[in-house]
C-alpha cells in the first residue's frame, strides 16, 4: 500500500512539475516579445542619448567657424590667431583622448562622459566671459580646458555603443553616431550664425546649455552594462593594446590615417569656405553664410547614416563603400583645382567630397570597434578619435597658410592626400567577409 501510494505521489509530483515547467516555458516564450516591445521603445531613447554627445562635441568647433572673422575684428587678431581658437581645443582633446579611453575601460564609460560634459560646459561659460572681456589669452586657456572635457565625449560613446549593441545593431548605432556627428556639423554653422545675431559671443555661453541637456539624457536613458572581473593593470593593458597593433597593425594604421585625413580635409574645407564667403565678390554673412556652410555637411550626414544602415557587418560592402567614398573625394577635390572660381561649383564639389567622407567614416568605425573585447575597446577607439582630432586641429591653420599662396594650391594638396589615402585603404584594408 505504501509503495502504491508512493508511486501515485511520485506520478502526481511529476505531472505537477511538468505542468509548472510548461507554464514557465510558456512565460519565457512570452517574455522575449515583451522585452522586444519594451526594449524597442527604450532603445530609441538610448540612441537619442548617445547621439547628443557627438552633437555637443561637434558644436565645440563647427559653431565657432562662422564667427571667426568677427572674432578677428573684435579682438584685433590675425586669421592665424583666430584659427588657434579651434586648433588649441582640438589639440588638447587629441592628446588626452587616449587617457580618457583608459579611464573609461577601468572605471566605466559614464564615469568619464558625465564629468567630461561638466568640464566642457563650464569652460564654455569661461570662454564666453573671455570674449566679453576681449581677453585673447584667457579665451585660449578656456578653449584648452574645453578640449579636456571634449576628450571624454564622442570617443567614449563609440566604445559604449560597442558595449551596448552587437552585430548589425552595433553598425546601425555607430552609423547613427557618425550621422549625429555630421548633423551637428550641419546645424552648427546656422546655429552659430543665429546666436551671433543676439551678440557675437553668445556662441560660447551656449555650450553650457547643450552640455547640460546631453548629461541629463545620458544619466536618465543609458544603462551601462555591468563590468565582469577586475580591471587590468596599466602594464597589462598597454601590453594587450600593443598585441592588437602587432596583430592588426597593417590595416589599423591605414584606417587611422584615413580617418585623420578625412577630418583634416573636412574642417580645412569648412575654414576655406567660411573665409571666401565673406570676401568679395560674394560678401555673404550671417545666417545665409551658415546655410551655405551646412550644404556640404548635409551630404556627409545623410550618407553616413545610410552607410551605417547598409553595411551592417558585411566586410565586402564595407570595402566597397570605403573605396568608392575615397574615389569620390579624389575626383571631386581634383576637379576643384580648375573649378574653384565659381561658388556654386565649389559648393557642389565640396558636397560630393563630403558625401565620400560620409561613406568612409562609419566603415572605419565599425571595423575598429569590432576587433577588440569590451575591456580594451576604450583605448583603441580613443586612439582613433585622438588622431581624428589632430586632423581637425591641423586643418584650419594649414588651409589658412595654403590659401595665402593660392586657392589652387589648396585643392592640389587635398586631392593628392585623398589619392594617397585611397591607395593605402585599397591595398592594406581588406576586411573579412563578416566583420566582428
Amino acid at each position: 500500500m505504501a509503495t502504491t501510494r508512493t508511486k501515485k505521489d511520485a506520478r502526481a509530483s511529476f505531472v505537477a512539475d511538468a505542468a509548472r515547467t510548461e507554464d514557465e516555458s510558456s512565460l519565457t516564450r512570452r517574455r522575449p516579445a515583451e522585452r522586444v516591445s519594451s526594449g524597442g521603445r527604450s532603445k530609441v531613447w538610448e540612441y537619442i542619448a548617445l547621439a547628443t554627445v557627438p552633437v555637443v562635441l561637434v558644436l565645440g568647433n563647427s559653431m565657432i567657424v562662422p564667427i571667426l572673422p568677427t572674432l578677428q575684428r573684435e579682438l584685433g587678431i590675425s586669421s592665424l590667431q583666430s584659427s588657434l581658437v579651434i586648433t588649441l581645443f582640438s589639440l588638447t582633446a587629441a592628446f588626452l583622448i587616449p587617457v580618457a579611453g583608459f579611464l573609461s575601460d577601468r572605471f566605466g564609460r559614464k564615469a568619464v562622459i558625465v564629468p567630461a560634459l561638466i568640464i566642457y560646459g563650464g569652460a564654455g561659460i569661461l570662454s564666453g566671459f573671455a570674449a566679453v572681456w576681449h581677453s585673447y589669452g584667457l579665451l585660449l586657456a578656456a578653449r584648452a580646458l574645453q578640449g579636456i572635457g571634449a576628450s571624454g565625449t564622442t570617443p567614449i560613446v563609440m566604445a559604449l555603443t560597442g558595449d551596448l549593441y552587437k552585430d548589425a545593431e552595433e553598425s546601425r548605432a555607430l552609423g547613427l553616431i557618425e550621422a549625429a556627428n555630421g548633423s551637428g556639423k550641419v546645424i552648427s554653422p546656422i546655429l552659430g550664425s543665429l546666436l551671433a545675431l543676439i551678440v557675437w559671443y553668445a556662441v560660447f555661453f551656449s555650450f553650457s546649455v547643450f552640455c547640460l541637456l546631453s548629461m541629463i539624457a545620458v544619466l536618465v536613458w543609458i544603462k551601462e552594462p555591468k563590468r565582469e572581473g577586475e580591471p587590468m593593470r596599466i602594464k597589462e593593458y598597454l601590453s594587450k593594446t600593443g598585441q592588437i597593433f602587432k596583430q592588426h597593425g597593417r590595416w589599423l594604421y591605414a584606417s587611422f590615417w584615413a580617418g585623420t585625413a578625412a577630418l583634416f580635409i573636412l574642417f580645412g574645407v569648412l575654414f576655406f569656405l567660411s573665409n571666401i564667403l565673406e570676401e568679395p565678390p560674394y560678401s555673404i554673412e550671417g545666417v545665409r553664410k551658415g546655410f551655405f556652410l551646412s550644404i556640404p555637411l548635409f551630404g556627409m550626414v545623410t550618407f553616413a547614416y545610410l552607410t551605417g544602415i547598409v553595411i551592417k557587418k558585411n566586410g565586402v560592402l564595407i570595402r566597397w563603400m570605403m573605396n568608392i567614398g575615397l574615389l569620390l573625394m579624389v575626383v571631386a577635390l581634383g576637379l576643384a583645382i580648375w573649378f574653384n572660381n565659381n561658388l556654386y561649383w565649389v559648393i557642389g564639389l565640396l558636397t560630393a567630397s563630403s558625401v565620400g567622407t560620409g561613406m568612409l567614416l562609419p566603415c572605419l568605425t565599425t571595423m575598429i570597434t569590432g576587433i577588440v573585447e569590451k575591456a580594451e575597446r576604450g583605448m583603441l577607439t580613443s586612439l582613433y578619435s585622438g588622431l581624428r582630432f589632430f586632423g581637425v586641429a591641423l586643418g584650419p591653420p594649414i588651409f589658412g597658410w595654403m590659401m595665402g599662396i593660392s586657392h589652387r594650391i589648396v585643392f592640389i594638396a587635398v586631392s593628392l592626400m585623398s589619392f594617397v589615402t585611397l591607395a593605402l585603404v585599397f591595398f592594406l584594408v581588406k576586411p573579412a567577409k563578416t566583420v566582428k
